[in-house]
């Protein structure tokens, strides 16, 4: 009589969970994911925080007039120079200021250039801060005249190529402007979608406002240290004042550029990062 003996089965595992190795690969990957986006949201963090810093710096540097800081300075010899109303003077003259106010202090940006008359102080940086100016001042358009260009002091061909490169020098300004702006708004559009193109173009626009503002500032330092504009004036001034004296530094304005332009740079470059990762994470 045959006999058959039947070996019980292994228990099988409940069709709704998963094989051991494929839910310990499932639990990794998902760890992975959430530190990338762990990282993912610190280097937002830190790219907006850098963005914000650039753009404030810049809306300062061109807001506020204060890139160019000069007072000079007309203390006639004992023969030769000007007057009060443009008189001459002679030997032995001896002119008074009125008020004591002997020097013309002048600061520069992108809008405006003012003037004030004052007395030459051991520290003239006070004289520039806002409490200490007159309540009135002399002031002009800056947009297309530097200092220290003018009809009076300069021929028509300086004149008029100070103006062509004060010309460029004020649509980079304005280019840089537009650009950061724009880049800030798409950020924010960018931040709800995780659109990687919207993070790249957002990023790009911020690393072009800073060539620009880069540029501007660069364009700055030529116009006074190495073209001969203000040696001309210079030369010009002292045939009317034998002790004629200029003295130039870079405001407040000025310093904020460079600021600016590191934060920009630096906030496209992580922006453009953080894009290249949202591509890759959601491809």
């Amino acid at each position: 009589m045959w006999r058959f003996s039947v070996s019980p089965l292994p228990p099988s595992l409940p069709p709704s969970l998963p094989p051991p190795q494929t839910a310990h690969r499932h639990a990794g990957g998902s760890v992975d994911t959430q530190e990338a986006e762990m990282k993912l949201s610190v280097a937002l963090f830190f790219a907006g925080f850098f963005a914000a810093l650039g753009a404030v710096f810049f809306l300062l540097a061109f807001g506020t007039d204060y890139w160019l800081l000069a007072s000079e300075t007309c203390n006639p010899g004992p023969s030769g120079g000007t007057g009060p109303g443009g008189v001459p003077l002679e030997r032995g003259d001896f002119v008074v200021s009125q008020n004591g106010q002997d020097t013309t202090f002048y600061h520069e940006g992108f809008f405006w250039r003012c003037s004030f008359g004052g007395k030459l102080e051991d520290d003239t940086m006070w004289k520039f801060w806002f409490t200490n100016q007159p309540p009135s001042k002399v002031c002009m358009h800056a947009y297309l005249f530097p200092f220290p260009v003018s009809e009076q002091t300069h021929n028509a061909t300086t004149y008029d190529s100070a103006i062509i490169y004060r010309g460029f020098w004020s649509i980079f300004m304005l280019v840089g402007l537009v650009s950061v702006v724009l880049g800030g708004f798409i950020i924010i559009c960018a931040a709800p979608f995780a659109s990687h193109r919207l993070y790249k173009a957002g990023g790009g626009l911020f690393v072009g406002a800073g060539l620009f503002l880069l540029a501007v500032v660069v364009m700055f330092v030529i116009w006074v240290q190495v073209l001969d504009v203000v040696d001309e004036y210079v030369n010009q001034r002292e045939l009317q004042c034998a002790g004629f004296q200029l003295s130039i530094r870079y405001g407040l304005s000025f310093m904020f550029a460079p600021v600016g332009v590191f934060f920009s740079l630096l906030a496209g470059l992580l922006f453009l990062l953080i894009g290249r990762s949202v591509q890759l994470q959601y491809s």
